[in-house]
């Protein structure tokens, strides 16, 4: 077999990094923030749409300012938020009113619009919608309004020709000429909305992957996801990847650079560079180190015993129910423990239920902790008329359960003592063994002195990542027998 040409090696790196950079970033400007990367998208723009259109049936649009890879949801629970960069707040529903009430109007506004007009203009969209947009002249509703104008100018939407939409926002209100680009504004929805009677409606349909079925959902999920546990998927979609896995992880790999990690309870793909995420764990601030040292002390105590395979009449453990009252007392530990001399935020300290909340919600992201309740293999959230059963009745490997029963007094049932699912909580989900940790902590008196010059650094709460499997990789389970 003949090695690839230096050119094909160049060929290959120039598309690996237009498609990484378009599926993290599925709005591209020549102008923006990966205007170095935008030349090898228009380069290759016959290539991607191909690919992106085979692989996960995303359409991409190129053109000569930008480039727009229109992606689909993944169902309910599964959205991408935005976030306020500043302080990384999430977007309330109020904000998301405010940025799609903005965009109705910019779809045919001039090509430069004061901000006073677009304002005027967008309280009038709203009483046409029949939402009610409060006064204006209100603090917190100049800043909602301020943070939706703020993504538009991100995206490339607005550009703001003379002042800043911030303006906005201050006390005294000020003005700004902004410059409108209309094809951007009309290329930022993605989901079907002339087919969509609401918006759960439209996050149904958006996550419908159409003659693709169970391949392009998959693939989707895969890519979209930090790890897909094997009851996200239902009967079809678990029959076609058992099948397809291998040859998937190599396309993964040329496609995208993304290394798979396949193991009895599901999927994860591994990007080495570290650059293709919004997520990261182990993470910087008060949450993500609270989170990491949570579920530290989660898959300590809560780790199933036993777990194994159909294949070989084991029974497959994807997660260990856990009460909030644990969360609480184990959270409750940390700042005992680490919180209050690691300079965890004082706002954190003093509201432990939101600093609980804000800790779950980035484990939930992670993908390594779930809301109790119904999931995909089940029909949870599933198109109507989706293809959910495998082909001609196939076998498939049996996920009814592995969450685990309801735990008495923050523990784990034995297996066998309880067959009801969970109802409420939290379940405590594979992939979090990868995060079980080992603490040391070393007192100042300890640490060699700082180099002349420099500040001497205090001991750092977040302890280094130790991971393992809580199950073996597939390629350890026995084959089942030729059919």
């Amino acid at each position: 077999m003949a090695l690839p040409s230096a050119h094909d090696v160049a060929l290959a790196a120039e598309r690996r990094a237009a498609a990484r950079l378009l599926l993290a970033h599925p709005l591209v400007t020549s102008t923006g923030p990966h205007s170095d990367t935008f030349p090898l998208v228009r380069r290759h723009a016959d290539w991607l749409a191909q690919r992106f259109q085979q692989v996960f049936g995303y359409r991409l649009l190129v053109e000569a300012t930008y480039a727009r890879l229109f992606k689909a949801g993944l169902g309910p629970g599964s959205g991408h938020r935005l976030e306020r960069p500043s302080t990384g707040t999430p977007f309330t529903p109020r904000t998301y009113a405010c940025l799609t009430l903005a965009l109705s109007v910019l779809v045919t506004a001039p090509e430069q619009i004061l901000l006073s007009q677009l304002v005027a203009d967008l309280r009038a969209a709203a009483v046409d919608a029949g939402i009610e947009i409060t006064d204006t002249g209100r603090q917190a509703e100049r800043r909602t309004l301020a943070a939706a104008l703020r993504q538009l100018v991100d995206w490339g939407v607005l550009v703001e020709t003379e002042g800043h939409v911030s303006a906005l926002a201050e006390e005294r209100e000020g003005e700004a000429l902004l410059t409108v680009d209309r094809e951007i504004a009309r290329a930022v929805v993605a989901g079907p909305l002339a087919r969509s009677s609401d918006g759960a409606d439209l996050v149904r349909r958006a996550a419908d992957p159409g003659f693709g079925g169970p391949r392009t959902y998959v693939r989707r999920r895969l890519v979209e996801t930090p790890v897909v546990h094997l009851d996200d998927l239902t009967d079809a979609e678990r029959e076609w990847l058992r099948t397809r896995q291998r040859r998937e992880s190599q396309a993964f790999s040329e496609l995208l650079g993304l290394e798979a990690e396949i193991r009895a309870e599901g999927i994860a793909l591994i990007d080495p560079d570290g650059d293709l995420t919004d997520l990261r764990l182990p993470g910087t601030g008060t949450v993500a180190q609270a989170a990491l040292l949570l579920v530290e002390r989660l898959v300590a105590r809560l780790r199933p015993e036993n777990p194994g395979h159909p294949a070989i009449g084991g029974r497959l453990v994807i997660g260990v129910p856990v009460t909030e009252q644990l969360l609480s007392e184990l959270l409750g530990e940390l700042i005992e423990e680490y919180g209050r001399r690691s300079n965890w935020q004082r706002g954190h300290l003093e509201d432990r239920a939101g600093f609980l909340a804000a800790v779950l919600d980035l484990l939930v992201r992670m993908r390594l902790l779930a809301p109790a309740g119904p999931v995909r293999a089940g029909g949870h959230g599933l198109p109507e008329g989706y293809e959910e059963s495998a082909v001609d009745g196939r076998a498939v490997t049996d996920v009814s359960g592995a969450r685990g029963q309801v735990p008495a007094h923050g523990q784990a049932l034995a297996h066998g003592q309880s067959s009801a699912q969970a109802n409420g909580g939290w379940v405590l989900l594979a992939a979090a063994a990868r995060y079980a940790t080992t603490v040391a902590v070393k007192s100042r008196t300890d640490q060699s002195p700082a180099p002349s010059g420099s500040p001497a650094t205090p001991a750092s709460p977040l302890p280094p990542v130790s991971p393992e499997s809580s199950a073996p990789p597939v390629d350890d389970v026995p084959k089942e027998p030729p059919r």
